[in-house]
């Protein structure tokens, strides 16, 4: 306790005099945590949008207080709520002394802060500068912060504007800060719940059906990466915390239900980057009786109804200035052709293991560490092929090296009936005509243990219990995965994958915070 004011020390970042405030307001007898429950009639933007409605009308309303302006007796407070998109959210209230009742108006005048959250029940009316305002009668402080909140006119030169945290790091390690000080980026998320909700309609409006697959798994299958390990104390095992939704949905085709989706977290043990997140949102549907053109239909059809939920219509303005048409048959090109198209390769260059390092290092890229045809391809795709795809399009054929869940082409064994996806150069989603043959199956699942066993943790892992479902007999399938956070991107102009993740992954501060 400071022996001046007799105030507890506040924990790191409190501000004291916030805090002196706060022990001030309960030895007046109010409760700086406000009560229970405000039940608000209007949400602030009403004030403005249904003025003429609402003058002179009794409301209440609430919201985080953003600037002050007090004028002796008199006083003009701003409050910010949370508003949709495209509503303002923000409100000026009007308390003076005479209307509140007693000693209410000079204990907030003394007590409040910016950031603090205030509820006011009083008539709608205009001030001289025609500025549709709330006349308090009553005001309650809803909740006070301790920390010092980096918006209100304080922080712009009076300008009363909210001031945009410029450390990136820190609107996303803080990121409920961000969300009330920025209103772009809480803008963004709010689009990323839209996508989703634009996906689940198409959906379940094609007569999917939404299901839940474990995220705890003895084998964690159906992509290239490395999981994340932990332990079972009750059962006495290692469990993996799934990186694909992949196998698990093919066993309940297997089961008899034709058309199947999942949304859910994946986790995978791999580096940062603008597009990358160790844990990230994947939808994965399967469908039987279809195939990789089949996905394709699907794909154009979820695409566009998704453009039209965000936009209302068929084209996407990118922040890079390009327009994107999702109302056109998306390009076909085969992986080898836009290598030859983009790199300068032929197809002949991949003969041998040897002759495909030779034109990667002829291309000036690293060929050391390649072990396989297959990652050559797709490495000399990456850094060629990718960046030219800017309207979307469906990258087929992949090498069956890289490919050990996808049926093999018919006439070309070394290729699969595969493709990904991408939109402004992303990759956004890749699919199969599935395998449904066990031995085949199994043959792919030997070959990748062999490269485990040689050192690629990233290699997929034997699973006999998905072999054995596949030997129960499993229809012809069509399967497509998608990162919800980078179509989420897509949609809102984000240049990294953390803008659109609510709380992204970051290292541990100093503290343990």
């Amino acid at each position: 306790m400071t022996q001046e004011s007799g105030v507890e020390e506040p924990t790191s970042g409190v501000n004291p005099i916030r805090l002196e405030k706060l022990h001030a307001l309960r030895a007046a007898g109010l409760d700086p945590f406000g009560p229970e429950r405000f039940d608000r009639t209007h949400a602030l933007a009403d004030i403005h949008d249904q003025y003429d409605n609402l003058a002179t009308q009794t409301v209440s309303v609430a919201g985080r207080i953003t600037s002050t302006r007090w004028m002796g007796k008199a006083a003009f407070i701003d409050l910010q709520d949370d508003a949709p998109v495209g509503r303002p959210g923000r409100a000026q209230v009007y308390l003076k002394r005479d209307d509140l009742p007693d000693g209410q108006y000079d204990a907030l005048k003394h007590g409040i802060d910016i950031g603090d959250f205030l509820g006011v029940t009083g008539y709608v009316f205009k001030t001289r500068t025609e500025e549709p305002s709330v006349h308090g009668q009553t005001a309650t402080l809803l909740a006070k912060a301790l920390r010092d909140v980096p918006m209100g006119h304080e922080y712009e030169g009076g300008s009363g504007e909210a001031n945009k945290l410029s450390d990136k790091e820190l609107r996303y390690r803080q990121r409920y800060v961000d969300l009330f000080v920025n209103k772009d980026a809480r803008e963004v998320l709010v689009k990323r719940v839209k996508v989703v909700r634009a996906i689940r309609d198409f959906l379940d409006g094609d007569q999917f059906l939404e299901v839940e697959t474990p995220v705890l798994q003895p084998q964690a299958g159906g992509a290239s990466a490395r999981p994340f390990l932990t332990h079972h104390n009750a059962l006495g095992m290692d469990l993996h915390l799934r990186i694909s939704l992949e196998l698990y949905l093919k066993r309940l085709i297997v089961g008899g239900l034709d058309r199947v989706y999942e949304i859910g977290r994946v986790f995978r043990n791999e580096g940062i980057s603008p597009r990358h997140n160790p844990e990230f949102t994947l939808l994965e549907l399967y469908q039987a009786y279809t195939d990789l053109d089949g996905m394709m239909d699907i794909v154009e059809r979820l695409f566009l109804h998704v453009c039209r939920a965000l936009t209302g219509g068929d084209t996407l303005a990118s922040a890079s200035g390009a327009t994107i048409n999702f109302g056109e048959p998306w390009r076909r090109l085969p992986i080898l052709e836009g290598v030859e198209q983009y790199a300068g390769v032929t197809r002949d260059a991949f003969a041998t293991l040897d002759s495909a390092k030779a034109a990667l290092s002829k291309l000036g890229i690293d060929s050391s560490k390649e072990t396989l045809v297959g990652g050559v391809i797709e490495k000399i795709h990456e850094q060629f092929t990718q960046p030219n795809l800017i309207q979307p399009t469906f990258l087929t054929d992949f090498p069956l090296e890289t490919s050990p869940l996808a049926r093999k082409k018919p006439g070309d064994n070394a290729l699969v009936r595969r493709f990904e996806s991408y939109v402004l150069s992303q990759e956004i989603g890749n699919a199969f005509s599935e395998i449904n043959d066990p031995l085949d199956q199994r043959e792919r699942f030997e070959a990748q243990s062999l490269l485990k066993a040689a050192g690629d943790v990233e290699a997929h892992p034997m699973d006999e219990d998905f072999l054995r479902a596949l030997e129960y007999g499993m229809p012809p399938t069509g399967g497509f995965g998608m990162g919800i956070d980078r179509v989420a991107m897509i949609f809102t102009g984000a240049e990294s994958i953390r803008d659109i993740v609510f709380f992204p992954l970051l290292k541990t501060e100093r503290g343990g915070v």
